[in-house]
């Protein structure tokens, strides 16, 4: 048997795993000060690489902002509510997409014969598949993120035309988030994570059909 065909059952997380991921996490705006090896970011990029996207296209880009001076130039690009904590988290990441994510079909979907030429005539087509999946991405990084042990503070609110202007003028990636991360909050500040907010009960959020 192959070692696909092994896997007909997959071993569910105990709930300690589980709480890691979900229950026990909370968005964090302030770090302690223990830096983040880049390596370590690629080591989830390893694992989050493997999950589901539409057609496997895949579009999510990232910059990890290990230069310090680059850092300080995105940040004059986020809003001001959030620049003094970019500046302060230990690492940040700049979370994008790729427009022309339809010119690595041949070697992720090698099955779709033609799919690069025919999503090459679409680019509206493309910017919507590729926005929806890097968000669908995005989920997984955090996860992904917190899974080898790490806190995350993502951000939507930036100008993300002037990030890029940073950091994708050669590639011409677009900018959808950055995301800060470290190893743990600050103990010092009392903001660093906000008190557990309500969540919907399966009831109001869910349908059994």
């Amino acid at each position: 048997m192959t070692e696909i065909e092994t896997r007909t059952t997959v071993p569910a997380l105990d709930q300690d795993a589980r709480a890691v991921l979900f229950s026990e996490a909370h968005t964090t705006n302030t770090f302690t000060s223990e830096p983040v090896d880049p390596d370590l970011v690629r080591r989830v990029y390893e694992d989050v690489r493997w999950a589901p996207t539409s057609m496997n296209i895949q579009p999510l880009r990232m910059t990890v902002l290990a230069d310090r001076e680059i850092r300080e130039e995105v940040v004059t690009h986020v809003w001001e509510a959030n620049r003094a904590k970019t500046s302060a988290a230990p690492l940040s990441l700049v979370v994008a997409y790729d427009p022309d994510w339809h010119e690595h079909l041949p070697h992720l979907a090698p099955h779709r014969t033609g799919a690069r030429e025919t999503f090459a005539d679409h680019p509206d087509r493309r910017e919507a598949m590729a926005r929806q999946n890097t968000w669908l991405q995005l989920g997984y990084l955090i996860l992904g993120l917190r899974a080898h042990g790490l806190h995350v503070g993502p951000m939507v609110g930036l100008d993300a035309a002037g990030v890029d202007s940073v950091v994708h003028r050669e590639n011409g990636w677009r900018t959808l988030c950055v995301v800060n991360v470290g190893h743990a909050p600050d103990p010092e500040d009392p903001a660093a994570q906000r008190p557990r907010a309500g969540r919907l009960e399966f009831d109001q959020a869910c349908q059994v059909l």
